[in-house]
Parts: C-alpha cells; structure tokens; sequence
C-alpha cells in the first residue's frame, strides 16, 4: 500500500505581530502597516508619485548643503556663493514643507484605482492616534475628491485594546475585519451630487 503525500506543503504558522503597548508610536505604526496590507490585498496599487517627489526635493536639499560645506574657497571669498546656497535651502525646504503639509497631511497611503474598476481615482488613506488616547481613527477618502467618481469620505474610530491582547499582541482577524468593512462601505457609498 502506498502512502500518499501531500500535493502541497502546509504553510509554517504565520509569525504575530507584537508591540510595545505603552509605545503610541509603535502601536499606530504597526496598525498603520497592517492597513497598507489589507488596502494592497484587495487589489489597489500603491501611488508613490508624492513619496518620489519628496525623495527628490530631500536629495536636492541634501545636495546644495553639500556644496554649501565643501565649496572650494574659504568664507569671505564665497558670501555671495553661500547667500545663493541659503536662498536655495530655504526654498526647496520650504517646498518640502508646503507638500507635507498640504498633500499628505496624515496619509500613509495613496492608492490607483483597482484594475478594472468604473472609478476613475485611487484611495488616500490616513489615520490618526493622538498621543495619551487610545483612539484609532481610520479615514478612507478618494486620492482625488474634486473627480466626478469620488465617494464621500468614511471613517472609523475604535479603542485600539479592540485590537490588541494584554501581551501586545494584534489579533489581525478583528482588524482586517473592521479595516475591511471600512473599505466595503467606501466602495458602496453613493456617489456626490454635483
């Protein structure tokens, strides 16, 4: 008699994800992660467009200190040299800032829309976790809300110990849950009137 074998190898358990629960930063970062996979799984494609942009101004502000700093020529023969760097610095720095401040805000990830979908933009996802709370707050809105095909944002608040065990431990099948629900919810939100 022949012993058969298993036409697929079992996966090795998953490993959990642990976190530091006196921490907010660490707790709002693993969960942040946690949505960036979910968002991914269900077929919407991270936009890094903004992320590059911000990689090139940062080089850019890198490179002019550096030319500041080893410009050939000793201080009082290179002011006018160094004056250009400055003006340069605060410039692209200040660009930096206004992009921060004005685009991404509290995003941790823009998305395309998912292939062979009607709408026509992508997801901006941003959460938020204030320092001393223990209040999660998940939004889920169009990369583009001026677009005929945006939805209405929508949010989710929830306490972040619905999430974890006493251990630090992230039970992910409540959280995809909840996180997927959100999603499912956004995608069958009626559309503005305009």
């Amino acid at each position: 008699m022949q012993d058969k074998k298993p036409e697929t190898a079992p996966t090795p358990p998953k490993t959990p994800k642990k976190t530091n629960l006196l921490d907010h930063h660490s707790i709002k970062h693993m969960l942040d992660e946690s949505v960036s996979e979910i968002v991914t799984s269900r077929g919407y494609v991270e936009d890094v467009r903004l992320s590059n942009v911000r990689l090139l101004l940062g080089t850019v502000i890198i490179v002019i200190a550096l030319f500041a700093q080893f410009y050939k020529k000793k201080f009082p023969e290179n002011r006018d040299f160094l004056i250009g760097c400055i003006v340069l610095y605060v410039v692209f720095n200040g660009l930096l800032q206004l992009i921060i401040y004005t685009k991404e805000k509290n995003a941790i990830l823009f998305t395309y829309p998912p292939v062979g979908s009607f709408t026509s933009t992508g997801l901006e996802i941003s959460s938020k976790l204030p320092r001393f709370s223990d209040m999660y707050t998940l939004t889920i809105a169009s990369a583009d809300p001026k677009s005929i095909s945006a939805n209405e944002p929508v949010e989710l608040t929830k306490s972040v110990t619905k999430w974890f065990t006493k251990d630090g431990v992230l039970v992910e099948g409540l959280f995809w849950k909840d996180v997927e629900a959100l999603i499912d919810q956004y995608a069958k939100e009626p559309k503005k009137n305009k």
